[in-house]
């Protein structure tokens, strides 16, 4: 019999193992290799922090869904793929043949050039960690009665919404001596997206008293203090890193083709270009038409990744695909508002975050998990 080996429990092997529960596939034996029994969904976790949801509500199941589709599962990372010999190696010492592997595993956080990271800050990346720490740091904060500082390095869309969710949970509960500080590189936050997106949000970080702290670029942390290439030093009591992605090193030491950054490169029908019996996906891939590192193209690409790993394994060509050169986002603000922006097009208001909130459900529901 031969094996197919899920690396990774992503969004699109969400889809691949709700696929296979449905249509099992003759023939062959499928695993799926994921450090953790669970994938917090990222989209719903600035709710969680806000307190709109409670964490079992943005968490998706993988060894339930492994169990409905009959995969054996693996409670493991994956320290290393050696391409040409088509073995996996775990970090618990397990190392697992294929005949076919569907690589989804995620980005890394991009701390590496960021040094006291690790030491002195609480990266979001990986979410469980970031979960587990939590709790413990709103204690920190509850038991502090002088003013805390509350940094948030990165100001993409996942910093943001931190930032947005952690300024209603503080209103909420009544943390007024948190001072929370958001930290970017750019003249605004939000770089690459609209600008009157980006002004908007600036506006509403004004509004809700986040101090925005921009044209930042960071050299490193030390306790209790980020140093900048230039400008004076932020100091905090806690912060928060939400830097963007990186890639692991296990795919080009393992003989993969990836990109200058370390992303495996793959074709439009989702397989690698150097090794067509593995395919990747989501944050990990780099793909024949770039886009942006985002959940979203992850969701857009399950579907065509779980036909293709399909026709492959019944001797069928695959098909080709190209992800969307728009894509909506959608991001919270904290207070059941929302903005969502699709090219230069941006709005925002309640009823932005009940679509969003129906959307994240919907997936969740589809995933198994009760919303």
């Amino acid at each position: 019999m031969k094996r197919l080996v899920l690396l990774g429990g992503g969004h699109a092997h969400v889809k691949v193992l709700t696929d296979l529960a449905e249509r099992p596939l003759a023939g062959w034996d499928v695993h799926l290799v994921s450090p953790y029994r669970r994938q917090i969904y990222s989209g719903m976790l600035p709710g969680w922090i806000a307190g709109h949801y409670p964490i079992e509500a943005c968490a998706i199941a993988l060894d339930a869904l492994a169990a409905d589709a009959r995969v054996k599962f693996h409670e493991s990372a994956a320290l290393g793929v050696d391409a040409a010999d088509n073995e996996i190696t775990c970090a618990d010492g397990t190392r697992l043949n294929f005949d076919l592997l569907s690589i989804n595993t995620g980005p890394l956080p991009a701390i590496n050039q960021l040094p006291g990271c690790v030491e002195h800050a609480l990266p979001i990346r990986p979410i469980e960690a970031f979960v587990a720490a939590w709790p413990e740091l709103v204690d920190r904060m509850l038991d502090r009665c002088r003013r805390f500082e509350l940094a948030i390095l990165g100001a993409g869309a996942a910093g943001v919404e931190l930032a947005f969710a952690a300024q209603y949970r503080a209103m909420v509960d009544g943390w007024s001596h948190v001072r929370i500080t958001l930290v970017g590189s750019g003249g605004l936050p939000l770089d690459g997206s609209p600008d009157r997106m980006r002004r908007q949000v600036g506006r509403l970080l004004a509004q809700r008293g986040v101090a925005w702290l921009g044209e930042r670029r960071a050299l490193g942390l030390v306790a209790g203090q980020i140093n900048f290439e230039r400008g004076p030093a932020q100091r905090f009591d806690a912060c928060l890193v939400v830097t963007g992605a990186s890639a692991p090193a296990w795919p080009r030491t393992g003989g993969l083709a990836t990109d200058e950054q370390g992303f495996i490169r793959v074709r439009d029908t989702l397989q690698s270009v150097s090794h067509p019996r593995i395919f990747a996906v989501g944050d990990v891939a780099a793909y024949a038409a770039a886009r942006p590192k985002a959940g979203v193209y992850a969701v857009k690409a399950a579907p065509v990744l779980a036909e293709n790993l399909r026709a492959v394994c019944e001797g069928r060509a695959p098909l080709p695909w190209t992800p969307q050169q728009r894509a909506l986002y959608l991001l919270s603000t904290g207070n059941r508002n929302a903005l969502a922006s699709w090219g230069r097009w941006s709005i925002g208001g309640g009823w932005v975050w009940k679509w969003k909130d129906r959307i994240d459900r919907g997936f969740m529901r589809r995933c198994g998990t009760d919303t």
